[in-house]
């Protein structure tokens, strides 16, 4: 049975293209895993202390919405962290992972018609693959942009042509970026919400990574967006405790903002959605309300950004990223680099190109390797060096 025709344009994901490039070779050394960002930072400790505490509630079906303790957690630190104001009964909605939420949200809000033709949903190029399938879902037209290091990483939709931008619906952006790590300021947030004004579209902006950082908190999208006045429906930011509290299994996310935004998100959940578990749900609360186990884990990663810089500072176009926890390495060919690295070290690393779409010939993601700096630091340390003296010696 084949897929719908708009579906066979997906190229096979990123992961399971890796293993057929790489399986049928034998590694070179004792493997060192560097392609997948699953952080491998402790947990906070007592994650499964909470989990036992409300162990009971498994026995019920969770709040759809999420619980009113998550909500508040959730709209404090928005209210710490970005001195956004935001209310937890309207204008958020904890998710199972922001992955579901990136995607639904897409299936809630984007129409069918845009000014009379097929909408477009603007997406980074290279970027988080959930991106283009929920435009296809949604029988839109996805529009890859350039995030390259002429554009300092990031996709600079502006320049677009006005065209596309009236057909425009949703507005992808990811920042801090992945792969990249490049990370959007202020003034970038201007420019897209006062766009997103003009030509009538909303913003997700997919702050995954916006813990992880070197010296500055990011400035986030919902920020900005307060500070200029700017309706509150056109953006809606998404987070998780995956990075920035090492709990990517609990699959906890939010998503925030306008309150009729959010309304059609729920709506959308009551009928397709599946809640988080009430003890999950209790965990994540507890985590949005704490900073030390954050900042303990931030620690590690300065750590990691110094180690990347004394190892491949002396690599042109390989300094370490803004913030997040990815090197965006550049190489002649990313397929061969990483076939060469595991077969000659037992590296491993993923191609660029998987993260990327070709247009009009051209894949910004090909002439690069993405490295995860989730390991150990001795672990990662010997990795790095094994890069550098097979890819750059």
């Amino acid at each position: 049975m084949q897929l719908p025709a708009r579906f066979q344009t997906l190229p096979a994901y990123a992961f399971p293209r890796l293993r057929e490039l790489l399986d049928p070779h034998p590694g070179g050394g004792e493997p060192i895993h560097m392609t997948i960002g699953n952080p491998r930072h402790a947990s906070p400790p007592w994650v499964m202390d909470v989990v036992a505490e409300h162990a009971a509630s498994f026995a019920n079906y969770p709040q759809n919405d999420g619980t009113d303790g998550l909500r508040a957690a959730i709209a404090g630190w928005i209210d710490r962290r970005y001195g956004a104001t935001v209310d937890p009964a309207g204008q958020i909605l904890p998710l199972n992972g922001t992955r579901e939420g990136l995607f639904n949200a897409a299936v809630a809000i984007c129409p069918e018609r845009k000014n009379g033709t097929t909408p477009v949903i603007l997406t980074p190029n290279p970027f988080y693959q959930v991106y283009a399938v929920a435009a296809l879902a949604m029988g839109a037209e996805p529009h890859y942009v350039p995030a390259t290091e002429a554009t300092g990483f990031l996709p600079d939709y502006a320049r677009l042509d006005r065209e596309i931008l009236d057909r425009t619906a949703i507005a992808y952006i990811c920042s801090p970026s992945n792969p990249q790590g490049a990370v959007a300021d202020a003034e970038y947030w201007r420019t897209l919400l006062n766009l997103a004004e003009r030509h009538d579209f909303r913003i997700f902006a997919d702050e995954c990574y916006s813990e992880i950082y070197r010296d500055r908190a990011p400035t986030g999208a919902l920020e900005i967006a307060q500070e200029i006045g700017a309706d509150p429906e056109r953006v809606v930011i998404f987070n998780s405790l995956s990075k920035r509290s090492n709990l990517a299994g609990l699959r906890s996310g939010f998503a925030a903002g306008g309150p009729k935004t959010l309304a059609a998100m729920k709506q959308l959940r009551n009928y397709a959605g599946a809640p988080l578990p009430t003890p999950l749900q209790a965990v994540s609360e507890r985590a949005w309300s704490e900073e030390a186990h954050v900042e303990a884990s931030r620690a590690r990663y300065a750590t990691k950004y110094d180690i990347a810089d004394s190892i491949l500072g002396e690599v042109p176009g390989a300094a370490s990223p803004q913030a997040g926890f990815f090197l965006w390495l550049p190489v002649e060919d990313g397929e061969a680099a990483a076939l060469r690295l595991w077969r000659e070290t037992g590296v491993r690393v993923l191609p660029g190109a998987y993260l990327s779409r070709d247009v009009n010939g051209a894949n910004p993601g090909r002439g690069y390797v993405r490295v995860a700096m989730v390991a150990e630091e001795d672990e990662m340390a010997r990795g790095l060096t094994a890069i550098r003296d097979c890819l750059y010696a």
